[in-house]
């Protein structure tokens, strides 16, 4: 399956993020939080590791999650250029099969796992959401033979996802699904929800009516629909990390 158009598609945010650049397992990685204990990794959608959106949903999920949230670059230096969201008529000038070339499972799976162990290793607690490019990445994180890496996983419009990823999820999972998503079709949406309640995982499946994919990062915050969807997938996300990052 390769990306869509609505891989493109959204708004920016009003807002400035808050957080800061570091280093994680040799990738460059913008951090926010101050949890000792609890770590929360986003996996970026196509507009990578800089995109404002995301990083100021990562501070939200660090101050109402309490967690120290880190998103990882895993497009090795390259972003698609926000301001396309402002000028579509731009965007005949991305080469998105290029893109995606480049930025492949097998090529950018090594070092999500890498990103995931450094935190394994320095934290209690560990949760992860892949929003887009990174939905298929958390089920893997997350499978049952995949080292304990991390204790719960979400996603919000996941692309590239596999019926095998979903049958070998080990670890509670959360998806945040729009009624309209060419990525996250209706047929893996009926498989996600036939599969997972069998395999002995808590699971919560979060339906958005109205909107498409891609608007838990790059809704319209003046659309009312889609800015409600998006603060309902935000809630749902904290309260999700909530549950199972922090049992003391």
């Amino acid at each position: 399956m390769a990306y869509s158009e609505c891989c493109v598609k959204g708004s920016l945010w009003d807002g400035k993020p808050a957080g800061e650049e570091k280093i994680l397992a040799n990738n460059k990685t913008y951090v926010t939080g101050t949890n000792p204990n609890v770590a929360i990794m986003i996996i970026h959608d196509a507009f990578g590791w800089t995109f404002p959106n995301t990083r100021i949903l990562a501070d939200s999920y660090a101050k109402e999650a309490d967690a120290t949230v880190y998103m990882p670059d895993f497009f090795g230096g390259e972003v698609l250029p926000s301001d396309i969201l402002r000028d579509t008529s731009q965007w005949h000038k991305l080469d998105i099969p290029g893109f995606m070339g480049r930025n492949t499972k097998e090529i950018r799976e090594p070092e999500i796992f890498a990103c995931a162990r450094a935190l394994r290793s320095q934290y209690k607690r560990v949760g992860v959401i892949g929003f887009c490019f990174g939905g298929w990445a958390v089920f893997r994180l997350g499978a049952k033979d995949k080292e304990g890496l991390v204790d719960c996983i979400s996603t919000a419009h996941p692309s590239l996802l596999e019926k095998g990823e979903i049958d070998a999820v080990g670890v509670p999972v959360q998806i945040l699904a729009p009624e309209n998503d060419v990525m996250f079709t209706p047929d893996m949406k009926e498989y996600a929800n036939k599969v997972i309640p069998t395999l002995g995982v808590p699971y919560d499946y979060q339906y958005l009516p109205g909107v498409e994919h891609g608007f838990a990062t790059r809704g319209d915050e003046k659309d009312v629909m889609e800015y409600k969807a998006m603060n309902r997938a935000r809630e749902a996300a904290i309260s999700w990390f909530k549950v199972w990052l922090h049992l003391d």
